[in-house]
């Protein structure tokens, strides 16, 4: 998948890292709540980057520390990382969300039903926005975040209060 490609070949343009460090960042700047990227995607990811030529890698000890894999960009993984983010800002925007199968499914159920599939929707939209409001402020006086970072939590949080008003709405026009 290009989207994982560029994810690994951009935290891997900024500095050499292993496999475990990659995933780590990932977790730390919360990438898999905004892109669809999994733990064993970036592994496996890395191994067939450095199988296309577009990362190398070389072992590192440190101190007791087990042997690692450390992976730099090639001079070919930097052109498919240039060649990416034009590809993939070029596509057609396509927002998925998963809740969507069950709106278009809710006239199929009683209103008990639909209130009750819909309160549910709406729950953990709330508890999403809340989890974006404390990365957030959590996020604001930490110098290494980049802005490109904080635009991405700003975004998620921008779109969980207009699907929490929208659901509102929705629930309104269902009664």
């Amino acid at each position: 998948m290009a989207t994982i490609d560029l994810i690994v070949l951009g935290i891997l343009k900024k500095e050499p890292m292993s496999a475990y460090d990659i995933q780590k960042l990932v977790e730390y700047r919360n990438i898999s709540k905004w892109v669809k990227i999994s733990t064993p995607s970036i592994y496996k990811k890395v191994i067939q980057l450095e199988e296309k030529g577009y990362i190398t890698s070389h072992i590192e000890k440190d101190g007791k520390m087990p042997e690692k894999a450390v992976y730099s960009l090639s001079e070919a993984g930097k052109q498919e990382f240039e060649k990416l983010m034009v590809e993939i800002s070029c596509k057609p925007i396509n927002i998925f969300l998963d809740f969507n199968a069950v709106v278009v499914n809710l006239e199929s159920m009683t209103k008990e039903s639909q209130k009750e599939c819909l309160d549910n929707i709406e729950n953990n939209m709330k508890v999403l926005k809340t989890y974006l409001e404390k990365n957030i402020a959590l996020k604001e006086s930490v110098d290494d975040i980049p802005a490109t970072g904080m635009a991405v939590l700003q975004q998620q949080y921008m779109l969980a209060k207009a699907i929490e008003e929208w659901i509102c709405t929705l629930k309104k026009s269902l009664e």
